[in-house]
């Protein structure tokens, strides 16, 4: 198919021929027969000069942080018996990560391969699918083109903002301490908890015959128990809460969301996260950032109904982890009854816009109620922290050493 060039130079074929029919000259005649000519040509040798291609993308990486360059190679490999001729090739790319990729690749013998790269900065968190792939095969003088697909599709997830916290709070529950070391469960080496399959290196005088004889499989008495700390983090997904997707209040609890639960898990806590749409699900570190980057707002009114099923489903001894606007006052009674049920207890709420920039009336109803929540949760015992959208949790996430001071000497007076 003749390109915008092709078209022109034809267009301009057909002004020399008429000009040379007025002028009568037959020298210009046969430059306009040239020029109408050579798109045509044009055309017969990009259809017949079709060529076998292989295209490879690769990714630097597949998961990046949020505000990462994430840079993409193309391999094409010429699996024709021609020299390939030149290449225009197009990767697609949602309008996320920027628009789409063009890059040219000329020459390539048959049996070689080219590479070619090109780079882009992942500013937003979210599952991305980058292609499909179109190849443009054009003659030398850009006359004529052909359009090839190549399906292959790559997907990239963008986790979102995780800040540095230190583990001064939940964190001291963790697998290291308290709750999460050894249980013994039975104090004779006769009898056993439960049983699990064998693995290599187990001892094999702990193996429990009459369970291989019903089962067929070696199975292991598991004499002790290490039980983790657990702790359910709830993010508010709600539209009407922190605001639609890609609103600063929003994203900014997808960040303290993510910032909060990897510093449990790396202090040895069994991480449950839950939202206003989603149950409590157990997820990894690489789940839980998996699942925050694809996190987006859902239209709920309240948040009561979640609550209780969180703690329907959670062990007496769970810390609660909640990330949410400033509460309302029926909210915040819902929070403060199913608390009871919770051992620790934390409350991050996000202002879904700064109340600086937003009138005075609306401002200070804003910070009025979440300062009633605040002191309302802290009364029940929770830790509550307040953020700006544009606010860091790690600038008031760890106490100052007044307030730890107070909180030493008031445990050892009691």
């Amino acid at each position: 198919m003749p390109t915008k060039r092709g078209w022109a130079a034809f267009a301009a074929g057909v002004g020399f021929w008429i000009a040379s029919r007025f002028v009568g000259s037959q020298d210009l005649h046969m430059i306009a027969a040239g020029i109408l000519v050579l798109p045509i040509l044009a055309a017969l040798f990009v259809q017949w000069n079709r060529v076998r291609l292989s295209i490879h993308r690769n990714l630097s990486s597949a998961r990046v942080y949020q505000g990462s360059r994430v840079s993409a190679s193309l391999t094409v490999e010429n699996e024709g018996a021609s020299t390939a001729p030149f290449l225009l090739i197009e990767d697609a790319l949602p309008s996320s990560l920027g628009k789409a990729a063009r890059l040219v690749v000329t020459g390539i013998p048959p049996g070689s391969k080219q590479t070619v790269s090109y780079s882009v900065v992942a500013r937003y968190r979210g599952r991305y699918t980058i292609g499909p792939l179109s190849i443009y095969i054009t003659d030398p003088f850009g006359l004529a083109r052909v359009r090839i697909q190549n399906q292959s599709r790559t997907e990239l997830i963008v986790y979102p903002e995780v800040e540095d916290l230190e583990p001064w709070t939940l964190g001291l529950q963790g697998a290291g301490a308290g709750e999460s070391t050894v249980r013994y469960l039975h104090r004779s080496a006769a009898e056993f908890y439960t049983m699990r399959e064998y693995v290599r290196g187990d001892d094999l005088r702990r193996i429990h015959w009459p369970s291989v004889a019903r089962t067929g499989q070696l199975m292991i008495r598991q004499d002790e128990s290490t039980r983790r700390s657990t702790a359910t983090l709830f993010l508010d997904n709600r539209s009407a809460a922190l605001g639609t997707n890609g609103a600063p209040g929003f994203e900014r609890a997808v960040s303290v969301a993510a910032s909060i639960g990897r510093v449990l898990i790396q202090e040895g806590f069994a991480i449950h996260l839950a939202a206003a749409d989603a149950p409590a699900t157990p997820v990894t570190g690489d789940g839980l950032l998996e699942a925050l980057a694809a996190a987006s707002p859902v239209r709920s009114k309240s948040i009561a109904d979640a609550l209780s099923t969180l703690r329907a489903a959670a062990r007496a001894d769970t810390s609660l982890v909640l990330v949410t606007a400033p509460p309302t006052a029926p909210e915040v009674n819902a929070m403060t009854r199913i608390g009871v049920g919770f051992g620790r207890k934390l409350a991050v709420f996000i202002y879904p816009i700064n109340p600086t920039v937003v009138p005075a009336s609306a401002g200070a109803e804003l910070e009025g109620r979440a300062t009633a929540a605040k002191a309302a949760l802290q009364h029940a015992g929770w830790d509550v922290y307040v953020l700006p959208p544009d606010g860091r949790l790690a600038d008031v996430w760890r106490p100052s050493r007044t307030t730890r001071k107070l909180r030493a000497a008031g445990s050892f007076s009691s």
